[in-house]
């Protein structure tokens, strides 16, 4: 590797104003970043990596922030004292750059095709034609489908994958010197996460730019960067080759981070989070086959509790007036049970159908055919009363709490809500007794209850949808992605709380995630799906031992695993 700094980040500062105060969220940063090389940024939400390398582009809000000290030297140039016209000749051109939610980046009113192109015309010379060809020639050079549908089609109409190659085309279009990739897998399947992954390193040996990649996940980074950064509390901890930091990491934040993900061999009771770490009081204690074996034997001797038999789902769609309607099978044929005080894992990539099944499962989304049984009852279809009745028995945790709770209503009052709906404990004054009781079993505090969901962390807002959906003591709950974009540590946090729950109040969990890894710890039993069908089911430690089918090898091999 040519050790000559490509850019060069020293001593830097970075303050916020927040209510008439200045909070320094970067304190003091040096860091270089080598010609041909990838460097990986990692550290829990508000290290304060993001807003680091946003600082280089000059992309931090300008009315909260300030650089308060220290020089970004690119290709010597210091990059803190360029005019707003002078930065945005670097951007795009030299310094490119790809955000973690490709749907939010991406302008929902342009095709994928026109959106790149418009790069290309602002920073090259090119003919209109020459333009074109080059965008689908970048298409094809990132591995994008039939690159001529993609051109002409809406970001809407392609995948979330597709849509992030379609960002990184953008990015690379115009052959940057350096490339930075924030969090660009985080919501991405396994396997095409897998994938970005490839297609970033391939990129970057052929055409020899650097590459910083920020992300939380210690695991993932391990298969793409030369060398490694940990950030914590906007200072850096630790920095060094990858290996290093893998095989002998010095910083105990560092150490916290690696061991905080679920371990893929052995199971712990408890998993460790950051903190449990830094204070010496994780856990070690696992639980042993031979009491997985005997919980197991007592869940299956009873009636299950709910049993889908042959279950379809089946949707219509016309790509014109006169043409005949197109089906396709969402869910296809899926038979399942699952019992009272089990956590059934299931797992796939995006469109195989597991939602789409969560929500029948739920009637959100009525089945085509087949059975759901609840309890004995088929409950397909119910109405008014007996729906409203089930619906208090059969509870979703969504991925996005913030999506999930009204900006406008304190949490205290969204956790409330359902508990008028159907009628439970009599008066408003007891349902905010038992509001803030639910707030203390999540490890939210009284207090908590007035504030708004815009006051609260990732992880918080996680907790109080956790509360909002126990709080109806439902007997199954459908966990929806509920912690696939949580950082580490607070994935390790709410997966403890859930099996806390679990054991407290005989919850049975449906644990939807494309993460195999985080379905393994949690999940008695394993559904994998694909193409709307159930590709192989079984004991979850047995499938990931010894799996069957080779659509399961696939998934599994994909998950990150460290050197």
């Amino acid at each position: 590797m040519n050790q000559t700094p490509i850019l060069s980040v020293k001593d830097l500062s970075i303050t916020f104003n927040s209510d008439g105060k200045d909070n320094e969220v970067i304190k003091g940063i040096s860091f270089d970043l080598h010609e041909n090389e990838i460097l990986g940024v990692v550290g829990e939400s508000g290290s304060g990596k993001s807003v680091s390398t946003m600082a280089i582009l000059g992309l931090l809000p300008k009315q909260i922030a300030k650089i308060t000290s220290g020089s970004v030297l690119f290709q010597e140039q210091d990059l803190t004292y360029l005019s707003e016209k002078q930065l945005e000749n670097i951007r795009g051109k030299r310094i490119s750059m790809i955000f973690q939610e490709p749907m939010s980046s991406l302008n929902p009113s342009m095709t994928c095709g026109k959106q790149v192109s418009e790069i290309l015309q602002e920073h090259t010379s090119l003919s209109s034609t020459q333009v074109k060809n080059e965008t689908l020639s970048l298409f094809e050079k990132v591995k994008l489908p039939d690159p001529n549908r993609v051109y002409s089609s809406y970001p809407h109409e392609i995948s979330g994958g597709q849509m992030q190659r379609v960002m990184i085309a953008m990015a690379i279009a115009c052959k940057p010197k350096i490339l930075i990739a924030d969090e660009p897998t985080t919501a991405l399947d396994v396997t095409v996460q897998n994938e970005i992954i490839t297609l970033l390193k391939e990129l970057q040996v052929e055409t020899k730019m650097s590459i910083i990649f920020i992300t939380h996940d210690l695991s993932l980074v391990s298969g793409i960067a030369d060398r490694i950064l940990v950030m914590s509390d906007g200072k850096i901890v630790e920095q060094g080759s990858t290996e290093q930091i893998f095989r002998s990491p010095k910083h105990i934040y560092t150490q916290a981070l690696i061991k905080s993900r679920p371990p893929l061999k052995g199971r712990l009771k408890k998993l460790p989070t950051v903190s449990d770490f830094l204070n010496k009081t994780s856990s070690k204690e696992i639980i042993t086959d031979a009491e997985r074996k005997g919980r197991h034997k007592k869940l299956y001797a009873q009636e299950a509790l709910l049993e889908v038999v042959n279950l379809e789902k089946e949707y219509f769609t016309k790509s014109g007036w006169f043409s005949s309607p197109n089906s396709f099978k969402a869910v296809n044929q899926v038979s399942f049970k699952i019992y009272e005080g089990e956590t059934l894992g299931l797992v796939g990539e995006s469109g195989c159908g597991k939602s789409t099944l969560g929500n029948a499962i739920l009637q959100l989304d009525r089945s085509t055919a087949g059975i759901i049984l609840y309890r004995g009852k088929d409950v397909t279809s119910l109405k008014g009363k007996e729906l409203r009745a089930l619906r208090k028995e059969i509870q979703i945790i969504f991925q996005d709490p913030y999506a999930s709770l009204n900006p406008r209503i304190s949490i205290g009052n969204a956790i409330l809500e359902p508990m008028k709906v159907h009628k439970l404990y009599g008066n408003d004054k007891k349902r905010k007794s038992q509001v803030i009781e639910l707030l203390n079993r999540v490890g939210l505090q009284p207090e908590h209850y007035d504030r708004y969901p815009h006051e609260f962390s990732g992880g918080q807002r996680q907790r109080i949808g956790i509360a909002r959906t126990i709080a109806l003591n439902p007997k199954l709950i459908v966990c929806d992605e509920s912690v696939s974009a949580l950082d580490i540590s607070v994935q390790a946090q709410v997966l403890n709380l859930l099996n806390e729950l679990k054991e407290k109040f005989g919850f049975t969990y449906i644990f939807i995630s494309h993460d195999l890894a985080v379905v393994k710890y949690m999940a008695d039993q394993l559904l994998v799906m694909h193409q709307g069908k159930i590709e192989e089911s079984g004991e979850a430690d047995k499938i990931y031992s010894h799996p069957e089918k080779e659509y399961t090898k696939k998934l599994i091999d994909a998950i990150p695993k460290g050197l």
